[in-house]
């Protein structure tokens, strides 16, 4: 009898232990998916984003002529990490519309 009563104790331990471990991984999984596809519907403002570059550009020629080097320079890193952004969205966009992209 007390056998029977480990052995049933160990298998329900078990069992709970496998369905403890296996609900996070599962809905873990459905979060990732929902995430894909919120990533995919997501559009860029390409007219937006060319004018702020534009800005950013025009900032840093402004800072370099009033003799703030490091200021021009991180105003165009910051229009080249914009720029960056644009090409990566763009490229999204057009892979997007593909059912095999490559």
């Amino acid at each position: 009898m007390t056998k029977r009563f480990s052995a049933l104790a160990v298998s329900a331990a078990i069992a709970g232990g496998l369905l403890f471990a296996s609900v996070p991984a599962h809905a873990a999984g459905s979060a990732h998916s929902g995430a894909v596809l919120a990533k995919a519907t997501i559009t860029c403002n390409r007219s937006q984003m060319r004018q702020q570059i534009a800005a950013l550009k025009e900032k840093a020629a402004k800072l370099k002529q009033l003799g703030e080097p490091e200021a021009a320079r991180k105003a165009l890193s910051d229009a080249a990490a914009l720029q960056r952004k644009l090409d990566a969205c763009i490229k999204a966009e057009d892979n997007q519309s593909k059912p095999f992209p490559g």
